[in-house]
């Protein structure tokens, strides 16, 4: 989501767009293409493998700014949503999510019995928003984390990347779309594919829309959906419905990704966005369930990710008319019992050994599960969250990038081969030992910025030793509720306060009296104050 007002010169486009919208549905032939394994659209439809027609009926949540939140998708099933739109990040603007947590957020989805749509947000706006990527990296994201999806046709939708384009270079949509779609496709991926609109995902220039049949042609396996982003651009009814009409006309396949009721760049009309979707039987996933920032935060659902606490938009899109408590029906896969569903046991309870300043080794009781165990998920339990440590597919795990003279608790999940996941298993709690003297470091902390519920920040780590420091991982707890947004020159991964820094390839080299500099933006309550210790590599830093 991101707001961007159209330009006047929309209209004077449009007879030019209807005419290429009447070429581009007149030339859509039937691709030569593979059966689908899963979820696949037929006659304009997004089907389920068993035949049964499927009608998104769900909410965006954005896991990648809130890992500890993964219990908000029981939440959402709860208020009666069928599918689930998960932000993902590929790592180049915020904090990777790996493959280990891309398999946990599947398996919740399933737990929780709810369709799981995929995005990469690092796309958000490229070629006008400064470190928005491209659609073609955002396929190397998907292909770096396939293990955890490949067997999950059945109920992920992989989305590619989030508003790929903003509104300058958008007519590279088109070309960018199918080279990302078919590199999926050559790589293995059978899942429907989404695919968000430019224009910050509302086609105002309607590229898309014009496109989208040579689009779907382009797709090997004729499994591709595309979404549009309805905000301050879908402020009328004739705009709705005309837009959706002629996608539904054409045949092609269509769901609104993301709307709300209110936005900076207008006032989308919720009503008939909601009232066109039931009529015409689309898709439709709001934004967002919490956590907006930035201006926003009146497009929360709920006040602090408290599922008790429906704000008015939550309501309206839960409760009211055409809303997703009145219109969703579960997936057939889920109601009908079709599929592995079944989870594994919980493993037994692990034991620790070898426990040093910076790593210690796990151990656990195997898991049973009727089509086999095929991998275990060690998370990390701190303040009521967890964080994905590392996955394996034995019964044991090192555990490294510890900090000294520290408690940590662990514990495991179990997987099966189709993505289910079992109970956690018992916790394991044990402290590192000290880590010794302080390291050959000093740390400048400052900020350079702050707004209303955010600030920027700059983190010098100089090496004050007589030797190159190679490699190296920064760590810090926050006093407050700071929480990183986005950082570069490292890779950052976050836990309640604490906050822990990987060297980027360009930073990992500190030569002896050198320094390398890391910038970040984060959000934060009323007072920001600063930390006040560092450890570099597990050993403690001056701080100046």
């Amino acid at each position: 989501m991101r707001s961007r007002t159209a330009p006047a010169s929309r209209v004077a486009t449009v007879a030019v767009a209807l005419l290429g919208l009447l070429l581009s549905f007149l030339s859509l032939g039937t691709p030569t293409h593979a059966a689908p394994t899963g979820f696949r659209i037929d006659d304009g439809r997004l089907l389920e493998a068993s035949g049964n027609d499927f009608v998104m009926r769900g909410v965006n949540h954005a896991h990648t700014w809130f890992p500890d939140r993964i219990s908000s998708l029981a939440h959402i099933k709860a208020k009666g949503a069928n599918t689930v739109r998960v932000v993902l990040s590929s790592g180049d603007r915020w904090t990777r999510n790996d493959t280990a947590d891309v398999a946990n957020v599947v398996s919740q989805c399933k737990r929780n019995r709810l369709i799981c749509v995929l995005e990469v947000h690092d796309t958000t706006g490229y070629g006008e928003q400064s470190g928005a990527v491209t659609l073609s990296r955002a396929a190397d994201y998907w292909i770096s984390v396939q293990s955890a999806l490949t067997g999950q046709e059945d109920y992920v939708i992989v989305n590619i990347g989030n508003e790929p384009h903003g509104n300058i270079g958008y007519t590279a949509w088109t070309a960018d779309t199918k080279a990302a779609i078919q590199r999926l496709r050559n790589a293995g991926f059978d899942h429907t594919i989404m695919v968000d609109a430019p224009n910050w995902g509302q086609d105002w220039a309607f590229t898309m829309r014009d496109n989208a049949a040579s689009v779907f042609a382009a797709d090997p396996d004729a499994n591709t959906i595309f979404s549009i982003h309805m905000y301050g651009v879908f402020d009328t009814a004739a705009e709705i419905t005309d837009y959706l009409n002629r996608f539904v006309t054409a045949k092609l396949p269509v769901v609104v990704g993301e709307f709300g009721h209110d936005h900076s760049d207008g006032n989308p009309d919720e009503d008939t966005i909601l009232a066109v979707a039931q009529q015409l039987r689309l898709g439709y996933l709001g934004w967002s369930w919490s956590g907006n920032g930035g201006g926003v935060e009146y497009l929360d659902m709920v006040t602090n990710f408290d599922p008790d606490q429906l704000t008015s938009w939550g309501r309206r899109l839960f409760d009211g008319a055409n809303g997703i408590a009145a219109t969703a029906k579960e997936a057939a896969i889920y109601s009908s019992g079709g599929g592995d569903t079944t989870a594994p046991t919980a493993p037994g309870a692990p034991t620790v050994s070898g426990v040093t300043s910076s790593s210690a080794t796990l151990k656990w009781g195997a898991a049973s599960d009727a089509t086999g165990v095929t991998g275990y998920d060690i998370v990390r339990v701190s303040g009521g969250g967890e964080t994905v440590a590392t996955s394996t597919a034995t019964t044991s795990a090192p555990l490294t990038g510890l900090s000294p003279d520290t408690s940590y608790t662990f514990a495991v999940y179990a997987r099966d081969a189709a993505g289910n996941r079992s109970p956690r298993s018992a916790t394991v709690t044990f402290t590192t030992s000290s880590g010794g003297s302080s390291a050959s470091c000093g740390v400048g902390y400052r900020v350079t910025g702050s707004w209303p519920g955010g600030f920027q920040g700059e983190i010098t780590l100089r090496n004050t030793g007589t030797s190159a420091i190679n490699g190296w991982t920064l760590r810090w707890t926050f006093p407050d509720s700071q929480r990183i947004t986005n950082l570069w020159g490292g890779t950052a991964t976050q836990s309640g306060s604490e906050v822990s820094v990987a060297a980027a390839s360009y930073t990992a080299t500190i030569p002896a009296a050198g320094s390398v500099t890391l910038g970040f933006t984060a959000s934060r309550a009323t007072a920001n104050p600063s930390p006040t210790a560092f450890t570099l590599n597990g050993a403690a830093c001056s701080v100046s």
